[in-house]
């Protein structure tokens, strides 16, 4: 019986100092990982989406608030604006949807009439040489110039978007995400233009 609890206040006091140093960790790595997270993986995105800016969109960053989720928490949306002489010519913000294998994150520039500079696939999960095909310039390069309409969906749906051959899931995923980025666009433009 003794023999039981010790080995139950050893294991307890393993695991408490385990967890100590594990959330201690996380608190001191949160503010270089976010920053890892900016300059790999959404910077890339956003030079990809933007053309012509004379500021640093990553610095001049604006984080809004979009309304409350069903919990009641603040949605949060940060916004990469693109400034020539002082002035804002185009945003980036990133959206998400879900593809075949799960979500698929995109950059997605606009210019202050709400038509696409361009989009950029930041990160998914599709199949590899299928859904994965999404990110390539044949896909997403269709996207420049097309605003919220009719227009930005796949041919098969009506729209002037060519799906990657066997990867329609990954497609409507890609686009759902650029639709659902350009129908919060006119609360956007309202904060940043």
């Amino acid at each position: 019986m003794r023999e039981l609890v010790k080995m139950v206040v050893v294991l307890t006091v393993i695991c408490a100092a385990s967890g100590f140093v594990l959330s201690y960790v996380n608190e001191v790595t949160q503010a270089p990982r976010e920053y890892q997270l900016l300059k790999y993986v959404q910077e890339p995105s956003i030079k990809a989406v933007l053309r012509s800016y004379s500021n640093d969109p990553i610095k001049d960053r604006i984080e809004l608030t979009m309304g409350t989720n069903e919990k009641g928490e603040p949605i949060k949306k940060t916004v990469f604006p693109a400034k020539e002489n002082g002035k804002v010519v185009a945003i980036a913000y990133g959206s998400a949807a879900t593809g075949y294998h799960g979500p698929i994150d995109v950059m997605v520039g606009i210019d202050p009439e709400g038509k696409l500079t361009g989009i950029s696939v930041m990160t998914h999960s599709e199949t590899p040489g299928l859904g994965a095909r999404v990110v390539e310039p044949a896909f997403t390069e269709q996207f420049a110039g097309l605003e919220l309409s009719g227009q930005l969906n796949v041919a098969a749906q009506g729209g002037k978007i060519s799906a990657v051959s066997g990867a329609t899931l990954s497609s409507n995923g890609v686009v759902n995400a650029v639709r659902s980025a350009l129908e919060v666009f006119p609360e956007v433009k309202k904060e940043v233009f």
